[in-house]
């Protein structure tokens, strides 16, 4: 894989050597009636990479802004890095297939670059037609309705996505080492990215160290740390890392925002991430982490704020809500 450098742009995966860009642009949480044209500047200004998924209800409107771009030659399809991600509800080995291809059909595009098991939790069946996306919760709103399908079904099911050429690289996401591991011994293609949850708060040295060991790129979400919980009540209580004064010192002496540092920060350590935004001036910022380095101490120093603190956790199912289907 390739070294950190200030100057480095991408991350060249292993099995394909395909160039997974450093910085992208991720698609939770935008806003689905500006979506499109949220997009469509993004890559205006210099992005490549997307990162979307069925759960985050805005691929078409995400695809319609590729597209566009597409069409007014602003780039070419081999210059962008889709991603998007399996749900839940579609690991049955006879559903995988059908829900990358209705993904594909609402991006308008032949492939994805990348395709990850979202979480490593099977879910029951919902059919697309009756609700889509599906979300976590059942039709109540509140139980969460489990499955018996082994990861390993929904993986083999992936590696036939591969073969018909419907995506090029292939894998997962809020996974741990143990799962790793696993999937590790009987995969005939061989995860290439892992995306998890990584910021000040939870550095993850030992999954970080595992997946470089096994050859796995890492994309690190929520490289902000709270600040897109806030809003959700899942932030438990956790102070901001834009306000937290280790973070705005080394801001100020680089006269850059706190947000750059906190992302510059994880690309230092060799994993790519995906900040969003819907404001313009962000975005075009965010873009820009790799034009300055931090030094040994402040990278030290950031990494010192570790407290294991995580928001997003898909063991945190309440198992008085969850029934096996």
């Amino acid at each position: 894989m390739s070294t950190t450098t200030s100057s480095m742009t991408s991350i060249a995966l292993p099995r394909t050597r395909h160039q997974m860009p450093l910085v992208g642009f991720g698609l939770w949480k935008v806003t689905k009636s500006t979506c499109a044209d949220t997009v469509y500047n993004a890559i205006k200004v210099g992005y490549r990479l997307f990162d979307g998924a069925c759960d985050y209800g805005n691929e078409k409107e995400a695809g319609e802004g590729v597209n566009r771009a597409l069409k007014e030659g602003l780039v070419t399809r081999d210059q962008l890095f889709i991603t998007s991600k399996l749900w839940n509800t579609f690991h049955a080995k006879e559903h995988v297939k059908a829900l990358a291809e209705r993904q594909l059909a609402a991006w308008g595009l032949e492939y994805f670059d990348l395709f990850l098991i979202h979480f490593p939790i099977a879910l029951k069946y919902v059919d697309p037609t009756e609700r889509y996306p599906p979300e976590w919760y059942g039709v109540d709103g509140k139980t969460v309705e489990l499955q018996n399908t082994p990861l390993q079904e929904t993986w083999v099911a992936m590696e036939e996505l591969v073969d018909l050429g419907l995506v090029k690289n292939i894998g997962i996401s809020n996974c741990q080492g143990s799962l790793l591991l696993d999937i590790n011994r009987y995969a005939r293609i061989k995860p290439q990215v892992l995306q998890v949850e990584l910021h000040p708060y939870l550095t993850q040295e030992s999954l970080v160290a595992l997946a470089k060991e096994l050859g796995i790129a890492i994309t690190a979400y929520s490289s902000l740390g709270p600040q897109g919980y806030y809003e959700l009540s899942m932030d438990q209580g956790a102070p901001s890392l834009l306000t937290h004064n280790v973070i705005t010192s080394i801001a100020n002496w680089h006269n850059k925002s706190p947000a750059q540092v906190l992302l510059r920060w994880a690309t230092q350590r060799g994993t790519a991430v995906i900040p969003k935004s819907n404001i313009e001036k962000q975005y075009v910022e965010n873009l820009g982490i790799q034009s300055f380095s931090l030094m040994p101490d402040e990278m030290k120093a950031i990494s010192a704020l570790n407290c294991n603190l995580r928001m997003n956790d898909p063991a945190d199912i309440d198992p008085r809500l969850a029934i096996f289907a």
